[in-house]
Order: C-alpha cells, then structure tokens, then sequence
C-alpha cells in the first residue's frame, strides 16, 4: 500500500479537486450502441457505469473521436460494477477480450501477457502528463500497463440533524464514537438507521477495506496476499459488533453501496461513507439535507482513508489495431476531453493538466484534505482480483458466521488464485 503524498501536495499548489473515487457504479448497466458505421478500424471498448450519465459522456467522447478519425468505429458496451468483472473474464476466456477495457485490476492480464504496456498505446505527451504518484501506482515490475484514469478517497458523510437529536455533537472520529453515535441513533426509534454498512457484491471489498486500513492492518506482505490476519481480523469483528448491535441497517451482506447511499441522502441513515460524487447526489435529490463531511473513522482515530484508482488498458487483440487505439487513448487523455469525463462524473484528475484545469478544486476540498493519508487496493498483485471476489461475495456472511471462519474462507480463495 502507498500514500498519495505527492498528488495531495500538488492539488494543493493546483487547487486541484478531488474527486470520488470508488468507484462502483450505478444500479444498471447496458449497452452503449456501436459508436458509428463505415470505419474501416473497429475498436471495441468495455466501461463500468459509474452514474447515470455514463453512458452519454461516453457516447459524446466517441462521437467527437469518430468526427475527427472518420475510418475508425469504437463499439460501447457499458456494464455494471456487479457484472464487470465476470463479464470480462468471460470474454478473456473465449478469446474475446476488448481492445480497450476501464476497470481497477490490470495485474493479472498483464502477467498473462495479455496487455500492451502502456507506452505502446499511447504518446509520450500522455505519458508525460500523469501524476508520478498514479503512474508509480500504475506499474508492474518497472512497466506501466494500466493508465490511471480516475482516484478518489472516502469520507464519512453524516447527517447533522439526526446527530444532535441523538445528542452527539460531533462526527466520531474513533471506531467506538462510531458505535455509540450509531447505537444512540438507532435508539431514538425514529427508523433512522444509525451507519450504512453495504457488504453487498456491488463494493464489499471497498467497505471492508475502510476498516481494516483503519485498524493498522493491509491485504499484503511483500507479495503475498494477506487477508487473515490479526490486525484484519479485530476489524471485521468491530464490523460484526457494529451489526449485532443494532448500529447499521438491517442485512448489511445484502446491501450495495449506491442504494445506500441514496437512503443516506434522503435522510434514512444517518453517518455512511461516500465518495465525492455522493456531493452532487445530495444537491439533486435532497438539498435540504443537513449534512456535514469528516474523516472515517479509526481504530485509535488516525487518519487513514481508502484511495482507489481505475484504469484504462489496451489488450493485445490484433496489433493492426494499436495506432488506433494509441488515437483513441490520447484523444480521451486530451485535456478538454478528460476533464468533460472526470468532471462530469467527480473524479480525481490523474493528470497535470487536469489538475489545474478542474473545475471541482473547492467543491471536494474535505476529500483533498484526507487523500495524503489514502491506502490502495494491492492491484498489482496476481492474486488480487480473485481476493477482492471473495470479498465481495463473502464478507458480507459476518452478519450471521463468525468473522474468523469469513476470513479463513477469502485467505483460501487469495491462496488458490
């Protein structure tokens, strides 16, 4: 794990925004359309939803590419974060991989030799113009094969109102204020629901991940894959605490962050933790709201936060495809461009000039204020992608086995990868 350091000193000397990362998406997934005819290049291109408005944002960036390159046709497929992943190992699988894929994990295609690095497909001017920080971030043995395309770091979102009926004056910055804050909500009997807690398939990993950083503990060793452990374990036992006692909303293993945090938003749960976008949530669906935003909340009330970082790759389909791709990736990193996706949506900036250019700087400064404490996801390692599966699709099982047994069964899957 490494802390974004340098990209937090630089938005800082930019007035740089932050923007949310997570990212899990939306509800729903679909296609995009085909992107065009007549092209006499065909580039097919998979994307997560990550709001509503995905789609259209990638539907403009393709149009305006196909305006200006008339032989090349980009094909959208646009899927949820519950899909994604089984989508595109389904694909790998049947030797119908994307020539362009968005997601988090890019490790295990590149070791399988599926991937262009990523100076192959792309400018050096692109190169040039990310963050070191992401670019480090980035890399697998000295070669960058994923482009950083999008980061972001958690906070806690609470509701104000709610908190001062329950008589708690101020946010918890410490795992047991978090119990007692969310216990005396739940206590008022109002049918507000004290934490949001959503250990659902949509982004258990990012949840779970939130407290065992914030316990001292990580999901590696050098590279090894390290899910069992003490420090993991004493916080996703504070997790089930947090369960058992009433403190989050009913079946936590069934719920998935976006709805949750919508029931957050229209005032049902009263401390969550959110992304940056969860901001431009709030503004369209509940501008009364009365909410404040803080740091997430620690074992021993340290700063720690998790920072996630998406990426683009380009797979090694067809190489009479690659000054295509290389044309597609560099319009899509062109200034104008990415800052009309990263805005839109309320993302990070990855890049220089997006970073001076964007236009969130004050609006997430809450966010940019905890991004130099961040932790990441391991993605560089082989074995990730299999660890974050189990985390989704078991995790959530805490709320009726024990915790120990939970783990035990992820370390197995992280050890089988």
């Amino acid at each position: 794990m490494r802390r974004l350091v340098s990209l937090a000193a630089a938005s800082v000397a930019m007035g740089l925004t932050l923007t949310a990362c997570g990212f899990g998406g939306d509800d729903d997934g679909g296609d995009g359309g085909d992107g065009g005819e007549g092209g006499s290049t065909s580039l097919d291109l998979l994307v997560p939803q990550y709001s509503d408005g995905t789609t259209a944002l990638w539907e403009e960036i393709i149009a305006s590419f196909e305006e200006d390159n008339p032989d090349i046709t980009v094909n959208l497929e646009v899927q949820s974060w519950d899909n994604i992943n089984d989508v595109i190992r389904t694909k790998v699988q049947a030797g119908e991989a994307p020539d362009i894929l968005n997601i988090d994990a890019f490790s295990g295609f590149a070791k399988d030799d599926l991937l262009y690095p990523a100076e192959d497909v792309v400018s050096s001017e692109t190169m040039d113009d990310f963050q070191e920080s992401f670019i480090e971030n980035a890399s697998l043995d000295g070669t960058v094969y994923g482009l950083p395309m999008i980061a972001s770091a958690r906070a806690l979102f609470y509701n104000q109102d709610v908190l001062t009926q329950a008589g708690i004056t101020e946010p918890p910055a410490t795992w047991d204020d978090l119990l007692a804050a969310a216990t005396a909500v739940s206590e008022l009997g109002t049918g507000v629901f004290g934490y949001g807690m959503p250990l659902g398939s949509e982004e258990a990993q990012a949840e779970t991940s939130i407290w065992t950083f914030g316990g001292g503990g990580s999901w590696t060793a050098g590279d090894t894959i390290t899910v069992d452990t003490p420090e993991n374990l004493a916080a996703v036992e504070f997790m089930k605490t947090m369960i058992d006692a009433g403190a989050t909303q009913p079946d936590p293993g069934a719920t998935d962050r976006t709805p949750m945090l919508d029931v957050f938003v229209q005032g049902q749960i009263a401390m969550a933790v959110g992304l940056p976008p969860t901001i431009g949530q709030i503004e369209e669906r509940n501008p009364e709201l009365n909410y404040g935003i803080a740091p997430v909340p620690t074992q021993d009330g340290s700063p720690v936060t998790l920072g996630v970082a998406d990426h683009l790759m380009a797979f090694r389909n067809d190489d009479d495809k690659q000054e295509a791709i290389r044309a597609f990736l560099d319009h899509f990193f062109s200034t104008d461009v990415y800052l009309s996706f990263v805005d839109t949506e309320g993302f990070l900036p990855t890049t220089m000039s997006g970073a001076e250019g964007t236009a969130n700087a004050e609006r997430f400064a809450d966010f940019l204020e905890v991004l130099p404490e961040a932790q990441f996801y391991p993605s560089t390692n082989e074995a990730w992608a299999a660890t974050q599966g189990a985390l989704q699709s078991l995790v959530g099982q805490i709320q009726t086995q024990d915790a120990a047994s939970v783990l035990q069964q992820i370390q197995a899957s992280a050890d089988n990868a």
